[in-house]
């Protein structure tokens, strides 16, 4: 039983898309608490995305909402705590670069935090050292490879220093060098985080427990993916 308080809630969450009848994901409840690392699992298009969108503001609640440190957000605004202290790392990583060098992309969430322009700069690096990025600073982003993208990307999230980190399908077009290395970053990462991937073995090794979605409702106790895996293939 964690005894901290939750890093943020869900309560009674429900997410609809647009022109469409019936919502996708339903009467959701769940918190994260500090140093949870949970795997979300799921079959394409039950909304797993979806989750990570609404919890961030992204996609907006038919009903129900959000509460972190102790408010239920409501307005854009509202979000904006929650966006500096939960990172989202998207399944694309060129969606979240926009600067032409990697220093400045990686300096960016910190200057949004207000640090000064030298202490970004100076976290900036230090994220990047601490990812196995040394030298990369003034690399051209557009012409990175795509696994080198991905962890830039990552080194952008984590230089804002979240609380939670939620990672949507991390290990997408990584070639098997890219994918150790961010396995072997996150199993170091005491950080919490909800982690989406197809990648069986990769989400086994980085979460401790597991939820999944089943006919749009959110299921917070799934059973781990040995035990799916060995009753998928008797």
């Amino acid at each position: 039983m964690n005894n901290d308080p939750p890093l943020f809630c869900l309560e009674n969450l429900t997410l609809v898309h647009e022109g469409c009848a019936e919502p996708l994901l339903r009467d959701m409840d769940f918190c994260l608490y500090p140093g949870e690392h949970i795997g979300l699992y799921g079959p394409n298009g039950c909304g797993k995305t979806t989750l990570l969108r609404g919890i961030t503001g992204l996609h907006k609640a038919a009903r129900g909402g959000v509460r972190f440190e102790g408010k239920l957000l409501r307005s854009e605004a509202d979000f904006h705590p929650l966006r500096c202290a939960v990172g989202f790392v998207l399944q694309h990583a060129e969606d979240q670069l926009f600067f032409p060098t990697v220093l400045e992309d990686v300096a960016f969430g910190p200057l949004n935090l207000g640090l000064s322009p030298d202490d970004a700069r100076q976290r900036a690096l230090e994220t990047l050292a601490r990812l196995g990025l040394d030298g990369f600073a003034d690399r051209q982003t557009h012409a990175l490879s795509g696994g080198e993208k991905k962890l830039v990307s990552l080194a952008g999230v984590l230089a804002m220093q979240p609380q939670a980190l939620l990672l949507d399908e991390p290990t997408n077009a990584l070639d098997m060098s890219a994918r150790q290395r961010l396995l072997d970053i996150l199993v170091g990462l005491p950080t919490a985080r909800i982690t989406i991937s197809h990648d069986w073995d990769f989400l086994q090794r980085v979460s401790r427990r597991f939820m999944t979605i089943e006919d749009g409702r959110l299921i917070t106790d799934a059973p781990s993916l040995d035990h799916v895996h060995r009753h998928a293939h008797p």
